[in-house]
């Protein structure tokens, strides 16, 4: 923890007042000294805190814990019915070094300036898109911010923390704990938790099931007053006297929004963490309602990172790759399949939804992504690549030891079996699949692949040395489009993390954290953490 950080205590005046006529009397009394309450004197607000935070994922609640310690009340709202957002459900990736304590026992030197030279390098794809403004910010107080981890309840795994050439300085895995996917590789549940616990024992009030619906604006001076969320049909109106933080994730579960830097991502692409946590770039269409500006675009279509991810677990809606739902996470009636899983792709032909191959399977790199938005063929739609459908048989059943019936497949829509190559394309009907499979041109695929196996060279897409013919029934079609993951830019923002208007100035009472903000494109939960304790330093500095 930083130094000048005061100990961690819970103020001794009421974090919340509710109902609007006591809520206004409390204005009334305060207007002569308070000038938040001058502009909002004829608000009717039925909640009060001095910080207010859309979302509570990683960054959420590291802001409230961070304000919590300043001595800021506490109100979050978050649209779900558990904390954690794409956080919780994540691989638990913490990208922060700078000569951490644990750096220090296990001999690794890293400094400050070293983590700031390491992610403004002009030779890496991500690096070199980074704003370098919020790159010290993030250097400086890497280190600070896992201490603070440390000190908040987050524990650890035991693996010595190096360096990742691609991702990040140094990496840490938390512990997992009480997790949402009951599958025990989730390890952004042991942040998420720990802050959790953090967060609501300093006095931290969190609303779940309330979605942020629009923000209050002052009309004359412009100064964020407030949001609005709703509940269960009902609207609450909740002020912030020093600032609303927003911290509502990113915006790849928004086709509009996502389609605005790559025009190729329509509806057909599934998003990573879904259907738990989805990035709705609610706090973004907020934010530029207000006038506020998008920044590191360049870093979304860059086609580096970690934007998007090959399918893993092939013949269910939701195949992201290091996130394996199984039957007993609480929400599988949500997820309904796990999917088939530890695909060797030397058992499989990809098709589009013509029953046409259009590339190597064995590739994962970004010319197989760009292969997979290649035009499908529909007249009446040109841009996305449509459904990929993995081809296989009961040789690679049996080879790959998958049990190909439900909860591992789903049958209503993204997995289908038949005993001809003809039957099983007439059977392929989805949500996303605007065009009829040709029996006769699925089996011509499959004819050709299986003469490649016999020359040993694919002469088409250049596949290592085909090895398994297509050929005995039962066969199947499973669902294998690609998955979108991270959000890699978002709203601009300051080195305080206020965010900024289309003319560089910044909105009074507006923050953003996570992967709702632009400017720092990395990989993994740390920078959230971060720059969530940032935004809540100055958030309740104006409280």
């Amino acid at each position: 923890m930083s130094k000048d950080t005061p100990p961690s205590s819970i103020s001794r005046r009421d974090f919340v007042r509710t109902g609007a006529t006591a809520g206004l009397g409390a204005t009334a009394l305060a207007v002569a000294k308070d000038p938040v309450a001058a502009e909002s004197q004829q608000q009717a607000w039925d909640m009060t805190a001095d910080v207010v935070i859309a979302g509570a994922g990683v960054s959420g609640l590291s802001a409230a814990v961070e304000a919590r310690d300043r001595g800021a009340s506490v109100i979050i709202v978050e649209q779900n019915s558990d904390c954690g957002g794409h956080g919780i459900v994540s691989g638990g990736r913490v990208n922060l070094g700078g000569g951490t304590s644990r750096q220090r026992r296990q001999g690794v030197e890293d400094s400050a300036d070293a983590v700031f030279e390491y992610w403004i390098r002009p030779d890496d794809l991500e690096s070199r898109f980074t704003d370098r403004d919020l790159t010290r910010v993030f250097a400086d107080l890497s280190a600070e911010t896992f201490e603070w981890m440390v000190a908040n309840g987050v524990r650890f795994e035991d693996e010595v923390a190096g360096e990742d050439s691609r991702n990040g300085r140094t990496l840490q895995w938390p512990v997992y704990e009480e997790l949402i996917t009951s599958e025990p590789t989730r390890r952004g549940s042991g942040l998420v938790r720990a802050l959790e616990k953090s967060a609501r024992a300093k006095g931290a009030q969190i609303l779940l099931q309330h979605s942020m619906a629009e923000l209050v604006q002052d009309p004359g001076s412009k100064r964020v007053l407030g949001l609005v969320a709703t509940t269960q049909g009902r609207r609450v109106r909740i002020r912030a006297t020093g600032g609303v933080i927003l911290a509502t994730g990113g915006h790849t579960s928004n086709v509009q929004f996502r389609r605005m830097f790559d025009p190729r991502l329509t509806e057909e692409y599934q998003v990573a963490g879904e259907p738990y946590s989805k990035q709705t770039a609610d706090g973004e269409i907020a934010a530029m309602k207000l006038g506020a500006a998008v920044w590191g675009t360049a870093s979304q279509s860059m086609e580096a990172g970690n934007w998007i991810s090959k399918t893993a677990h092939i013949g269910c809606q939701w195949g992201y790759s290091s996130l394996h739902w199984q039957p007993d996470s609480p929400i599988f009636d949500k997820i309904r399949a796990s999917g088939l899983t530890n695909v060797n792709w030397q058992n499989c032909i990809l098709v589009k939804q013509t029953g046409v191959r259009f590339h190597n399977e064995m590739d994962g790199g970004h010319d197989f992504f760009a292969a997979c938005f290649a035009w499908s063929g529909d007249p009446n739609k040109l841009n996305g690549g449509g459904p990929i459908w993995a081809i296989f048989d009961a040789d690679a059943v049996a080879r790959q030891e998958w049990d190909p019936r439900p909860p591992n497949v789903d049958p209503d829509g993204w997995f289908f079996s038949a005993d001809t190559l003809s039957e099983l394309a007439g059977r392929i009907r989805n949500p996303y699949q605007t065009l009829r499979m040709q029996g006769s041109t699925l089996q011509q695929t499959v004819s050709r692949y299986n003469s490649f196996v016999d020359s040993g060279t694919d002469g088409d897409f250049g596949k290592p040395t085909p090895q398994y013919k297509i050929q005995r029934p039962p066969f199947y079609a499973a669902w294998s489009t690609p998955i979108l993951h991270d959000t890699l830019c978002g709203l601009r923002v300051d080195t305080r993390c206020r965010v900024i208007d289309l003319q560089g100035q910044a909105i009074a009472g507006l923050y953003c954290c996570g992967e709702a903000m632009g400017g720092f494109p990395q990989h993994g939960l740390g920078r959230c953490s971060l720059f969530g304790r940032v935004a809540a330093r100055s958030a309740a500095a104006s409280a």
